[in-house]
């Protein structure tokens, strides 16, 4: 009977596995997050999912709605009008000196009218510009996608050198809370007096203090984390991680020379002028008439009784060809196209300040690289040496050669070159996030 229970179960897991997965295929939230995420899984997810990135993906599949809104003046554009009307008071005209009526008390007619545009400088712009706007839909979509990777990295390394610090401030109370024991028990049996438990106690005190506090740090980074990602709230978030591939992923090529065709800010620039060329060729060329062809077919329909309105139709239908020339304009499209000339100037003036902004960019983080790279290295070392100077002292303690007081430094000095090395770490690699994207190099795609 167990064995048949477990196989229905079975077959019934199987059975609604799919089910569940197509609903959730369906759902328009974000799927959840669950086990453990590394890095790179936490950047993909955030591209799929961050709400940023989603709106900038919205905003390209609108515009490209509104292009095909725009260049459907191409394509024939076919009417339909309907009127009827109950001619209360009906026109009176003089004949022979007596005032008579005219026309019939109902009237109707039915109008259908097809026109297909020519030419159209309205037309022609938007025809033009199209590729440029789809272009700038997509860079901006681009820049979204660089800040994201960068912003969930750096949030990623906060909640990691949180976790670090909080595993650095357990390991100390434990060394502490075994020290703390030990002072006691010393006093208890009158080796020493009761100073050095007190300072035992007051250090493991704040050290708690310390833990608490990473705790809730750890909540809230992780919280940044969850929002720059996108994930949905309630779901837990957990990190993989490994030490080793980020120390051999800290390099970074300092002799790379700034590319500003590589930063999208410099391409969305360059993408806003080519349009606004475009602009200033259409008032440049704004003089030339719109032309289009028309044909309409209009039965009109007249009677004195409604009932007989409809009986019979007189139709009447036109061809033709429409030309509407500006002849004059008060001078507006000479401003107009004077404007939009200052503009394309003006944006060459954003590219050049844009420039010097990119080289200031790349000089400043590649400094902070620099130096963070540098501030590693020397605590890497320093870390080494706080280790072993706690080691000895921590046994010269135990043989009584030094003073508790020497202990409680030695261990604070290590702490505090743990703490040191693990924001040497992380600062170094945003250091380098920095860098990657100030030259651009940052991919996304």
């Amino acid at each position: 009977m167990k064995r048949v229970t477990l196989l229905v179960s079975a077959l019934l897991g199987y059975l609604l596995v799919p089910l569940g997965a197509m609903a959730q295929d369906t759902s328009t939230q974000s799927p959840p997050v669950n086990g453990t995420l590394t890095l790179q899984q936490c950047v993909e997810y955030a591209l799929k999912n961050q709400a940023q990135v989603r709106q900038s993906q919205l905003d390209e599949e609108i515009g490209e709605r509104q292009i095909k809104a725009q260049l459907s003046g191409w394509l024939p554009q076919i009417t339909a009008q309907f009127a009827a009307a109950h001619n209360i008071q009906r026109q009176q005209m003089v004949f022979e000196g007596v005032a008579r009526p005219i026309g019939t008390n109902y009237t109707s007619n039915v109008l259908l009218q097809a026109n297909q545009t020519l030419y159209s400088n309205d037309l022609l712009l938007a025809s033009r510009a199209a590729n440029f706007t789809r272009t700038a839909l997509d860079q901006n979509t681009k820049a979204t996608k660089i800040n994201t990777v960068v912003d969930v990295s750096k949030a990623f390394f906060n909640v990691l050198l949180t976790q670090e610090q909080l595993r650095i401030l357990d390991e100390n109370i434990i060394r502490l809370e075994k020290q703390f024991r030990d002072a006691r028990a010393q006093y208890e049996q009158g080796l020493v007096d009761k100073t050095d438990y007190q300072r035992a106690s007051i250090t493991l005190a704040s050290t708690r203090a310390d833990r608490k506090r990473a705790q809730e740090n750890i909540k809230a980074r992780t919280a940044v984390l969850q929002e720059l990602m996108g994930v949905p709230v309630g779901s837990d978030l957990q990190l993989a991680y490994d030490y080793n591939q980020m120390q051999q992923n800290i390099q970074v090529d300092t002799t790379q020379q700034v590319s500003f065709a590589n930063r999208v800010e410099f391409q969305q620039l360059q993408t806003q002028r080519q349009i606004q060329v475009l602009n200033t060729r259409y008032y440049r060329w704004g003089f030339l008439p719109n032309a289009s062809l028309y044909g309409n077919y209009n039965p009109l329909f007249f009677s004195d009784n409604f009932s007989d309105l409809y009986s019979k139709a007189y139709p009447t239908s036109q061809v033709g060809l429409q030309v509407a020339i500006p002849i004059f304009q008060g001078g507006q499209r000479l401003q107009n196209m004077r404007i939009s000339e200052l503009r394309e100037t003006r944006l060459d003036l954003d590219i050049q300040n844009l420039q010097r902004r990119i080289n200031t960019e790349y000089q400043t983080s590649l400094a902070n690289y620099k130096s963070d790279y540098n501030d590693w290295i020397t605590l890497q070392s320093n870390l080494q040496l706080a280790e072993e100077v706690y080691n000895v002292i921590k046994l010269q303690y135990n043989e009584g050669i030094k003073t508790y007081l020497d202990l409680i430094v030695a261990e604070t000095d290590l702490r505090t070159a743990q703490l040191n090395y693990y924001n040497a770490l992380y600062s170094v690699l945003s250091s380098k996030l920095d860098v990657q994207r100030a030259l651009g190099t940052i991919a996304v795609d």
